[in-house]
């Protein structure tokens, strides 16, 4: 079984690329196995990254109604929110990790979702970020197993900032 993995906006564009003649049985391939094992994670800002590209870039373009159904289809992802807790969250990765705000958000929708692998190719394969490796799922094989991202971490994702907490001394008995 797969642990819960992230899917950025390529995956699911490239799912509906038809000229796309390489990555498109790839993005599907993947997009069919977390819809199967119920592991695919994704976030409000994906979808609305998707709906953007589908009416603007997609070659063909989709019809706003067309993109619209699809953007519908994928709230049974259970999107995460962009709420305050993912936008802190988002800039403690972007001021440790020096990634862009929007991979920020990215990363920290994963996090927040305890997703251990991110599906990507915008961001450098095999990067972790948190207990969140990215790999492109272009060249990670559908059929291979994902092991070694299937135990999320307990610890936190980032030491909080601040001196430690001092303990209270023991009283005697």
């Amino acid at each position: 079984m797969t642990p819960p993995v992230f899917v950025d906006t390529n995956v699911f564009l490239y799912a509906d690329q038809i000229d796309e003649s390489m990555k498109r049985p790839l993005a599907q391939q993947w997009l069919q196995r977390l819809w199967d094992e119920q592991s695919g994670r994704t976030s409000i800002q994906v979808l609305n990254e998707y709906y953007w590209n589908a009416t603007h870039k997609l070659n063909p373009v989709l019809s706003p109604d067309e993109a619209w159904a699809r953007v519908q289809r994928l709230f049974s992802w259970n999107p995460q929110a962009i709420d305050m807790e993912t936008i802190r969250r988002a800039h403690e990765i972007e001021r440790r990790y020096r990634l862009s705000w929007w991979d920020s958000l990215i990363v920290g929708a994963a996090q927040a979702q305890c997703c251990t692998l991110l599906l990507t190719e915008d961001m450098q394969d095999r990067a972790v970020y948190g207990g969140v490796t990215v790999r492109n799922p272009f060249t990670l094989g559908v059929s291979e197993a994902a092991v070694e991202y299937a135990a999320p971490s307990t610890a936190r994702p980032y030491r909080p900032r601040g001196r430690p907490k001092r303990l209270k001394p023991i009283a005697a008995a």
